[in-house]
């Protein structure tokens, strides 16, 4: 009985197992097939996901590459347009090709004969204001890798202007170098205004757009169109005033673009000059006797300023030349270092062609002089070098004889001032013509 107990209780132990193992073996597949829902789930979410990653990290890099090459692209076109902007105006990035003298074959301008105002910045440290001038804005002295020397730059609403009042005559002229740039309102144009001014206040700044006693101004706005304007103060000076705009296209300027500008002053008439173009006739543009100007400024845009040059006394090239028997020019320009002719010496050299071309039995030696700065040796190479390329501008551009022609060079020997400022050292850098 006992035995018969024991077998019926193994038997339902058994059956308790086998079907506690039945129920265990249905959870534990629920389980794996939960599991494995899960993780084909997973996985797909993980393949989608992957899949989306993988086009949005394609497009990033896509786009990167387009980035690249569109930077690439823009780099590719700023040397370009600065290599052509720099053929345009007579050089290469190098600074070692000119415009040839026959695209300036109409340019009559004749500079100044003694110098009373030149800066070149040279002595002023790069991101100082410069010492010749004042502000009630802001300017500092730059450099720029297209084109050579300092330069003064400002991007403002306000003026910056000479700090000394000028003493100017009835008759002189006005030379500088301006680059306009971006930067006052945008990345694009922003123009510039100069005014040759007859000044109020001879120590600070005279507010207003028509500032002190009256005078000219040359602009160009935003969008590169040149343009003039004079205004005047008092009963004497009449009730009018002349303004205008030049209309054609390509007197337009451009930013980034160096541009030389010359003004004339004889009396009452204002000649302006945009590289080799004039560009403004004004035979009455200050009445006489009305305002006598003896300040510039430079006022509301952006650009970059070099080689202020004022200069008086129209030279008589001739009676020097032909009855003194010397004839010194500072109308004959190079670059920095450089022994090639600016184009914008055509008129200086013009004149001289046609006096040399009339007493054709005499003869003449050139002599190239420099300031001080550098080694006396390679301002010696310097002044002969430059002394043979006003020779060879002669003989090739202006059909003078070669044979009447002797060519020299003395470097820094001879000063006529000290080399301690810019406007000394600009006397120094002259080319002299002796008759023999």
């Amino acid at each position: 009985m006992k035995s018969l107990i024991k077998i019926f209780i193994l038997v339902l132990i058994t059956g308790f197992t086998a079907a506690n193992t039945e129920c265990q073996i249905r959870v534990d597949l629920k389980k794996k097939l939960e599991n494995k829902v899960n993780q084909r789930v997973n996985q797909r979410t993980d393949q989608a996901i992957d899949k989306g990653m993988d086009k949005v990290e394609g497009d990033i890099k896509g786009d990167a590459k387009k980035t690249d090459q569109a930077n690439e692209t823009q780099k590719t076109q700023e040397i370009k347009q600065a290599e052509q902007d720099n053929a345009d105006k007579g050089e290469t990035t190098s600074g070692q090709e000119q415009t040839k003298l026959e695209s300036y074959t109409k340019y009559d301008f004749i500079p100044g004969e003694k110098v009373i105002f030149f800066d070149d910045f040279s002595q002023d440290a790069v991101g100082d204001f410069p010492a010749l001038w004042n502000t009630n804005g802001s300017a500092e002295v730059v450099t720029t890798n297209l084109f050579p020397g300092k330069w003064m730059k400002f991007v403002m609403n306000e003026c910056v202007w000479t700090d000394q009042l000028l003493k100017l005559p009835e008759n002189y002229t006005i030379e500088y170098d301006i680059i306009p740039i971006g930067g006052l309102e945008g990345e694009g144009m922003s123009g510039w205004h100069m005014k040759l001014m007859q000044a109020k206040n001879a120590k600070a700044w005279d507010g207003g757009t028509a500032p002190g006693n009256g005078g000219f101004q040359f602009r160009v706005e935003y969008f590169g169109r040149p343009s003039y304007h004079t205004w005047f103060l008092g009963e004497e000076c009449g009730p009018s005033a002349l303004s205008g705009y030049v209309q054609q296209e390509n007197f337009k300027e451009k930013i980034n673009k160096m541009y030389h500008i010359a003004i004339w002053v004889q009396k009452t008439r204002i000649r302006v000059y945009q590289n080799q173009d004039k560009i403004i006739d004004l035979p009455r543009a200050l009445p006489a006797g009305c305002v006598k100007p003896d300040r510039i400024r430079f006022e509301y845009g952006a650009a970059m300023i070099s080689s202020v040059r004022i200069a008086v006394g129209a030279p008589d090239m001739r009676n020097k030349l032909m009855t003194e028997g010397k004839l010194v020019t500072y109308g004959i320009y190079f670059d920095v270092n450089k022994d090639v002719v600016k184009p914008e010496s055509y008129g200086t050299l013009k004149e001289i062609a046609s006096i040399l071309n009339e007493v054709p039995d005499v003869k003449v030696k050139i002599t190239g002089f420099t300031d001080s700065d550098g080694a006396d040796a390679a301002n010696l190479d310097l002044s002969r070098r430059r002394a043979a390329s006003v020779k060879s501008e002669l003989v090739k551009s202006f059909n003078v004889n070669g044979d009447r022609l002797v060519t020299d060079g003395l470097g820094e020997g001879q000063p006529v001032a000290p080399n301690d400022t810019p406007a000394n050292k600009a006397l120094n850098r002259r080319v002299e013509f002796l008759k023999l």
